[in-house]
């Protein structure tokens, strides 16, 4: 009697602390525990060790409230019929850690898959409605504006879900290879009109600045021949006036000597021809060495000088 006494006290502890072990429910930093009776939704449980009622009450789910990470793949097709492809990243998580949120995000959807597979259609149907509205060439300068439509309209969804959007970045965006040659190409063309625009410009730069030197030369130039000239002008002027001075005085003391003053014109001539051969530049001095050609000179010079004295006079 005392044996089956003990043995159900034993069995009585057994299943108590089978009970209180079961009792006991751990819930990880990070996650809500989302509990059940018969189905029907109870309560949430927080990070950390929680009391529940076995084999009634149920862990139906844990929610992870870190966030989340998911790439995309896709292609939009653009007004102009270009096929343009994407690769964007989304960061996402729940909402908050209140109640009826954990209870959206719990039961919204039947499992993981299937909200990954609405996020995404979701996101990508957001980003072809925008694509079909532009043109291929303005697509590539609208990164920015796509996030924020996106942005705009997902938003809306992930609150119904009890989510929220944390960053959406689109990390690529091609084209077909036929499109992509074809923009390089004309990259290509934009570049080589560039270039060929600044080694007009400086072409044209350096020819200006050649012809504006040499002008600049040829201005110097013509200004210090002129100035040669007029010096060698008054050089000249001054070597006559010499000449005319020595002659008028000479001739004045010949005539008080009562000598013919055609003997200075004779010494001129004489003092001419040396003149000539011994700076003359050329190999031949062609003179008139007659009588007749001295006698004409003679007049010649004479006639010159009574000219220079009557303008004295």
């Amino acid at each position: 009697m005392l044996d089956e006494y003990i043995s159900g006290n034993l069995i009585i502890v057994i299943l108590v602390v089978f009970l209180l072990f079961k009792s006991f429910r751990t819930v990880q930093q990070g996650t809500i525990g989302v509990v059940t009776i018969f189905g029907k939704y109870r309560r949430v449980l927080n990070p950390g060790l929680n009391l529940t009622i076995p084999f009634i009450e149920v862990v139906f789910k844990r929610v992870s409230t870190q966030n989340r990470s998911v790439e995309l793949e896709f292609q939009a097709v653009t007004i102009d019929q270009a096929n343009v492809y994407f690769k964007s990243m989304l960061l996402f998580a729940v909402m908050d850690s209140e109640e009826e949120t954990i209870k959206k995000v719990a039961f919204k959807f039947i499992d993981e898959k299937n909200l990954m597979q609405a996020l995404i259609r979701t996101i990508e149907g957001s980003i072809r409605s925008y694509v079909a509205t532009k043109k291929q060439a303005e697509v590539l300068t609208l990164r920015r504006e796509i996030v924020e439509h996106v942005k705009e309209q997902i938003d809306v969804h992930l609150e119904e879900w009890g989510y929220h959007l944390l960053d959406l970045q689109i990390n690529d965006i091609t084209f077909d290879e036929a499109i992509m040659r074809s923009m390089s190409q004309v990259v290509a063309s934009h570049n080589l009109k560039a270039a060929a625009e600044n080694e007009g410009q400086a072409l044209l730069i350096t020819k200006t600045k050649a012809a504006e030197a040499e002008g600049n030369a040829i201005k110097i130039a013509a200004e210090a021949e002129r100035e040669a000239a007029q010096l060698r002008g008054q050089g000249v002027a001054l070597f006559r006036e010499e000449v005319a001075r020595g002659m008028n005085n000479a001739a004045r003391e010949m005539q008080q000597a009562n000598l013919d003053t055609s003997v200075i014109m004779f010494s001129m001539w004489t003092e001419a021809i040396k003149n000539f051969a011994e700076y003359g530049e050329g190999n031949i001095i062609f003179l008139d060495g007659s009588p007749e050609g001295m006698q004409q000179t003679l007049k010649q010079m004479m006639g010159m000088n009574k000219l220079m004295d009557a303008d004295k006079k």
